[in-house]
């Protein structure tokens, strides 16, 4: 008999921890290898964690709302087989220990950054995650210096994103200060709550969407341009093709993978549009990963990404975003799915809206709201003159982060889209 380490698995690009929601077994529990043990959430999506070797649930290393790092272990699991990864019931003393001279060194360096000693919390009577805490202490930020950092989280808590922002700004020398008289922006100001008034708790999905929300607008400075675009031979084209692609494919042919082929060609004509910001460097990515905004039953937002979407044709893409639409309504999207994109398309016009602008998702620099497809009069160019027909016209509005990107480019892109959307071939076949 061996015990092995379950550690918590890496759950893609840029997650680094995730939050132990519920066990699904309990000590003494016999599981099979791949099976669920447990349900985590991270900062994109909530994913069942499950086992890596089959034998029986030992002990359980984490609690339900911990905080655990990947790579962490997080139960312990009792196998038939020896492992190489066997926990010894005595382990033996690490052969390296620190020794106090390397402790006086760091002590030393603190003293001489500028910013005093590292935090230390027991005085505190506000809470600090695990995370919070080891940042500053790798940053050498006073438990005072800690203080003073609005928090954008659940009751004013200060976030991952919220000491980053702060070290950032303190690197520019820009440290936020708040005065005990002056209300903080990121702090809430008292509501008054009346009889009958219903009080509705913010699900955690809300709670992240909040606080992204918050994170963009202080981080983006959002523009949005606008362009009206005749789309009546897509609409046309879909009417003709739409019965056929469902026979074909047991699937509905919906507007959205006919936006995203535009959005992508649009891209590859403007590639400083698919860039993120690092600091004051511009990283121009390779791939075109267009994100699209899906609304859950919850009434929450979800933004799977298409990888590569300018690799597919309408089909291709068609099916992709009926599967990522359909998983996401259903709760199970994986962490990969939601990770990686470059640019985002939110369908506002499936709401009946006209137009909308968008708040930018974080590290991206653009965003595309597209209206509701209206009929209206227009006037039309004929080889007899001018004359007024019924088309069918859809606003697009494009939202860019104008530190890198400026009105010409911005406005240029969202031209683009809309040219390619009215260039439709309607004769085009599937």
């Amino acid at each position: 008999m061996a015990l092995v380490e379950l550690i918590m698995p890496k759950m893609g690009e840029s997650i680094m921890e995730a939050t132990i929601l519920t066990w699904l077994k309990k000590p003494g529990d016999k599981i099979e290898q791949d099976e669920s043990v447990l349900e985590v959430a991270t900062d994109k999506v909530d994913t069942e964690v499950p086992s890596t070797h089959a034998g029986i649930l030992k002990e359980i290393l984490a609690k339900e709302g911990e905080v655990v790092k990947v790579g962490k272990p997080i139960a312990l699991i009792e196998t038939e087989a020896e492992a190489a990864t066997e926990v010894q019931q005595n382990p033996p003393t690490p052969a390296a220990a620190p020794a106090p001279v390397k402790e006086k060194e760091k002590a030393a360096a603190v003293s001489t950054n500028g910013h005093g000693a590292p935090a230390s919390f027991k005085e505190s009577k506000r809470f600090y995650s695990p995370l919070v805490k080891t940042i500053a202490k790798e940053e050498n930020i006073s438990l005072a210096e800690l203080e003073t950092i609005p928090g954008t989280g659940l009751e004013g808590r200060v976030t991952k994103k919220d000491i980053l922002a702060y070290i950032e700004q303190r690197k520019l020398g820009q440290t936020i200060r708040v005065s005990a008289g002056t209300p903080s922006a990121s702090k809430p100001q008292p509501v008054s709550v009346s009889a009958g008034d219903e009080i509705i708790e913010m699900d955690r999905m809300r709670k992240m969407i909040a606080e992204r929300m918050i994170e963009s607008k202080r981080i983006s400075p959002h523009v949005t341009s606008f362009v009206e675009a005749d789309v009546t031979n897509i609409v046309f084209w879909r009417n003709k093709v739409k019965n056929e692609f469902q026979k074909r494919y047991g699937e509905s042919l919906t507007f959205t993978p006919i936006f995203i082929e535009a959005v992508a060609l649009a891209i590859k004509d403007f590639p400083l549009i698919n860039i993120q910001v690092d600091g004051d460097r511009i990283i121009k990515k390779k791939d075109i990963n267009i994100g699209m905004a899906v609304a859950l039953p919850t009434g929450n937002l979800i933004v799977p990404v298409i990888k590569n979407a300018d690799q597919y044709n309408i089909s291709g893409l068609a099916r992709i975003v009926n599967d990522l639409a359909s998983r996401a309504r259903d709760n199970k999207l994986k962490p990969d799915d939601l990770a990686g994109g470059t640019y985002t398309v939110s369908n506002v016009g499936s709401f009946g809206n006209v137009m909308g602008t968008p708040i930018i998702m974080q590290p991206q620099v653009a965003i595309l709201a597209i209206g509701a497809i209206q009929k209206k009069p227009a006037v039309i160019e004929t080889p007899y003159g001018d004359a007024i027909a019924i088309r069918h016209k859809m606003f697009l509005s494009h939202s860019y982060d104008h530190r890198v990107i400026d009105g010409a480019l911005g406005g240029s892109f969202v031209r683009r889209v809309a040219d390619y959307l009215e260039q439709f071939d309607v004769d085009r076949p599937l």
